[in-house]
């Protein structure tokens, strides 16, 4: 029987099938390519213009190879967007995909440079959270992206502490940027492992998560060749959300779910956000007041536990909190409420007024972000309480999980600013548990985009679009809004 709300969802053609997988292979190995011409190598200054970037050295070779190899990969990922042939072949896919981007230099960001510098910082004496890299001493800052070389860290204890450890056993640079290059691995790895469970769980087709989650051009490109730690963040987080799935209300069990969450959100502060409906889940039978605050009590131990812990072996304290508010630094229109600012600061310039609008705009998009992470718990848990006990066994993780997807949606749109690998949080914990494979398309789509976003030396394209592109998101806002509108207005309609 089809799920409600499907399109046909048969088995995939094996002609289709193949034509995708090498699709994307030669798609992996253009980037690759593209990579060791004109990617993130050390001390290679970022492109300033696209003119600049065909001027460069291989650099009609390098643009070629990365737009004919973003196009291949992405279009291949698209083309079984409702579904692998099966969980295996998702897997062998996905792993066939990223073999050669392993041996790329660094893709579409500089970052790993930072997190080298800071795990120098921090062996060296000096407290990332207080001095940017320049001031620390750090002898690889030149590899830095200009805009991060003065700010403190925002990262958490745990992913400094694995940052440190990179830097004591790498040697140098280049050993450094390998094994927080493994640590990405890893955590991509345990992310992979922990995605058939909390599917089936849900009554999600494996093969369908696995490959919207695994197989996302983002995944190879900025997880995997960018070394980013959003990687190590999600695998964590997801490990800790099938402890809870697979053994609810269990005291040692929420501990340890507890533990890896915390250990989450010592990597990356976004993971709080699913915290509240970690909660959820971790109730076993009848969803009640008491028993949300017994068995999230004990969650909440093992994730204050995981931070006290960190926080004391690195001897850093909070302070990774300060750095959060300069993560904002960078204004551009991929982040919805900076490009409503930019338009109103553009209306502005047109009648000689300057109303510096991106800081206000930024902040009323945290405060509604606030007020929907609120709504979407509620309405989350109102879910659960219609349940009653454990009757439909897959519906209880499935609302949980769902809420904290849209959550982790939301905090990525609602933030000051947007990278293409932020959307790797949302899409994995959607990809399992959206059940109607009609209703993928509206977040596999924005991923995609983001696919296209950043050159291989880390350039954002967005830099060179920031007029055009922040009135384009402007419209598409004002559109969203008004849909939601007219929605909510014919739903509250009488029959």
């Amino acid at each position: 029987m089809s799920e409600p709300g499907a399109v046909p969802d048969g088995p995939v053609r094996p002609v289709a099938a193949a034509l995708a997988r090498y699709a994307g292979l030669a798609g992996a190995v253009l980037l690759t390519v593209a990579g060791w011409l004109g990617g993130a190598l050390p001390d290679t200054p970022a492109v300033t213009s696209l003119g600049a970037a065909w001027r460069a050295p291989h650099g009609p070779a390098v643009l070629g190879c990365w737009l004919v190899g973003t196009v291949l990969l992405v279009g291949a990922w698209w083309s079984l967007r409702w579904g692998a042939p099966s969980g295996r072949w998702a897997y062998l896919t996905a792993g066939l995909w990223v073999l050669p981007l392993l041996a790329a230099p660094p893709l579409g960001s500089r970052d790993v440079y930072s997190y080298a510098c800071q795990g120098w910082s921090w062996t060296h004496g000096a407290d990332p959270y207080r001095v940017g890299v320049v001031a620390a001493g750090c002898p690889w800052a030149d590899s830095v992206s200009p805009i991060w070389r003065d700010t403190p860290a925002p990262y958490g204890p745990f992913f400094v502490l694995l940052a440190g450890l990179a830097v004591l056993l790498g040697g140098g640079l280049v050993g450094t940027v390998v094994l927080l290059r493994v640590v990405a691995v890893a955590g991509v790895l345990l992310a992979a492992f922990c995605l058939p469970g909390l599917a089936r769980a849900v009554g999600v087709p494996t093969r369908r998560a696995v490959w919207l989650a695994l197989a996302c051009p983002l995944v190879g490109v900025h997880l995997v060749a960018g070394a980013h730690n959003d990687a190590v963040g999600l695998g964590l987080l997801l490990s800790g959300l099938l402890v809870l799935v697979r053994r609810p209300g269990r005291p040692r069990t929420l501990v340890v779910a507890g533990l890896l969450l915390g250990l989450a959100v010592s990597v990356k502060a976004v993971a709080v956000v699913v915290l509240p409906f970690a909660a959820l889940v971790a109730v076993s039978g009848r969803c009640t007041w008491r028993a949300l605050l017994r068995d999230g009590g004990r969650l909440a131990g093992g994730v204050l536990a995981a931070l006290v812990v960190t926080s004391l072996a690195t001897g850093l304290g909070p302070g990774w909190v300060r750095g959060l508010a300069r993560s904002g630094d960078s204004e551009q229109w991929t982040s919805p409420p900076t490009a409503v600012g930019l338009v109103v600061d553009y209306a502005g310039a047109l009648v000689g007024r300057e109303p510096d609008a991106v800081p206000v705009v930024r902040a009323v998009a945290l405060a509604v972000l606030a007020v929907l992470l609120v709504l979407l718990w509620w309405r989350a848990w109102t879910a659960l309480r219609r349940l009653g006990g454990a009757g439909q066994p897959a519906a209880r993780p499935r609302v949980a999980l769902a809420g904290a997807g849209l959550a982790l949606a939301a905090t990525v749109l609602l933030a000051p600013v947007f990278h293409p690998w932020y959307a790797t949080w949302p899409l994995a914990l959607l990809a399992v548990a959206t059940v109607a494979v009609a209703r993928t398309v509206w977040f596999v789509a924005p991923c995609a985009v983001a696919a296209v976003l950043t050159l291989p030396d880390g350039t954002n394209l967005a830099r060179f679009t920031k007029a055009p592109g922040a009135i384009l998101m402007t419209a598409l806002v004002v559109a969203v809004v008004v849909v939601a509108a007219l929605r909510a207005r014919r739903a509250r309609r009488p029959c």
